[in-house]
C-alpha cells in the first residue's frame, strides 16, 4: 500500500522547475533579493500596496524588488529579513 504525500508549495515549484529543465525549457530565475522581498511580503500576508504602506516605501519599490529591477538595500533589506523571520512583529506596527 503506497501513500501519496502532500507536496508543499516550494516542493511543487521545484518539481515544476526540474520538469522544465528536463524538457530543456527555460524557467524563471529569481535572485536572492527577489525571493527575500516576495517571501517577506507573503509571510505577513499583505498585498504589495499594503506592504509598501507598512514599510513606508512606494509600491513601485516593492514591485521593482519583487520583479528584480532593483534590489533592496540597507535598512529596507534588514526590515525585509525581519518580516520574513518574524512576521508577527510587523503586524504590531501601526501605519
Amino acid at each position: 500500500m503506497t501513500r501519496k504525500r502532500k507536496t508543499s508549495t516550494e516542493g511543487a515549484e521545484l518539481l515544476k522547475a526540474a520538469k522544465q529543465m528536463k524538457a530543456r525549457k527555460k524557467g524563471r530565475v529569481y535572485t536572492p533579493e527577489q525571493l527575500l522581498a516576495i517571501s517577506a511580503r507573503q509571510s505577513v500576508d499583505l498585498t504589495q500596496k499594503e506592504f509598501a504602506q507598512l514599510l513606508n516605501v512606494s509600491i513601485d519599490s516593492i514591485q521593482d524588488w519583487e520583479q528584480g529591477r532593483r534590489s533592496p538595500r540597507g535598512a529596507a533589506k534588514t526590515l525585509l529579513r525581519v518580516a520574513q523571520s518574524h512576521p508577527k512583529i510587523l503586524g504590531q506596527i501601526e501605519t
